[in-house]
């Protein structure tokens, strides 16, 4: 297949990338080389990151190309009146009182709703362009959402607000729809996606002992995650150098279009050199 034909159809979706690993590791600066690999990006910040972003390239006297887009979500509404509000509360009641509270202000919390209506019509930060929904595009675009340890409260604060003690049914809650989103983005869209997420030890349930697993909501969902997505890479720093690994045994990895091996090179050039040479090319389509 020639994928520079205009007509050609891609054999295959886009890949679904799960970076994983601890605070200054480079999962957010890495995602430049996407653009570089001729892949359209569109970032969505659920938490800051654009500085890092652009200066991949504003780092290196670089223009930011055009072929890269982003949306910050905003941040809740609040104050710190409110906030001191909250303080008192949980200051005079007790355990058994905040536990049953309901957050009357808790439709104001509505950041994933707009996160998801940013999903079915993305628009650009940048330029105002609206690109419809995510759903509609192909594999010459890559939806890159910075980050899960972002949108883990944005989804608890969907269902309880700011109540200040959250159920066990509360939980449960959130994490389906979190689960939903995420299998919503690799199972049933076509274009490249990749989601960053910082990491958390946690006992490993099946085989004993303890294992970086994602930073999301709860211990039951966090290894749901990782079989969702073709490749799942654990970031690195040693010193000022920094590294991917799909071979550390401490996580739950996974190498589909990147070798079995530690000190990668964090550049996603190679996965999208791999994804073509089985028959994915760069279209607005897919073939069914």
């Amino acid at each position: 297949m020639n994928d520079s034909t205009p007509q050609a159809l891609s054999l295959l979706p886009g890949v679904n990338v799960l970076l994983e690993g601890p605070t200054g590791t480079g999962k957010t600066y890495a995602i430049g080389t996407l653009a570089d690999a001729g892949v359209e990006v569109f970032y969505l910040f659920t938490e800051s990151g654009l500085e890092t972003t652009l200066g991949y390239w504003t780092d290196r006297g670089l223009e930011i190309p055009i072929n890269v887009h982003w949306n910050v979500l905003g941040r809740a509404s609040g104050s710190f009146e409110i906030m001191a509000a909250a303080a008192d509360t949980i200051n005079r009641l007790d355990l058994a009182s905040l536990s049953k509270m309901q957050d009357i202000n808790r439709a104001k919390h509505n950041q994933y709703v707009t996160l998801l209506k940013t999903l079915n019509n993305f628009k650009d930060d940048r330029t105002g362009e609206s690109f419809g929904d995510v759903h509609s595009w192909g594999p010459d675009r890559c939806l890159c959402i910075d980050s899960l340890s972002g949108l883990n409260p944005i989804v608890m604060s969907l269902v309880v607000g700011g109540k200040p003690v959250k159920s066990q049914a509360d939980w449960g809650l959130a994490m389906d729809q979190l689960e939903k989103l995420i299998r919503e983005l690799t199972d049933a869209c076509k274009c490249h996606f990749v989601l960053t997420s910082h990491v958390e030890r946690e006992v490993d349930q099946v085989l004993g002992g303890v294992k970086l697993t994602v930073a999301t909501l709860g211990v039951k969902l966090a290894p749901k995650i990782p079989p969702m997505f073709s490749d799942v890479i654990l970031t690195s720093r040693e010193g000022d150098k920094f590294f991917w690994s799909t071979a550390n045994s401490q996580a739950d990895l996974k190498a589909r279009n990147l070798p079995i091996k530690d000190h990668i090179t964090p550049d996603f050039t190679p996965i999208i050199e791999k994804w073509k040479s089985r028959g994915g090319a760069f279209t607005s389509r897919v073939k069914s």
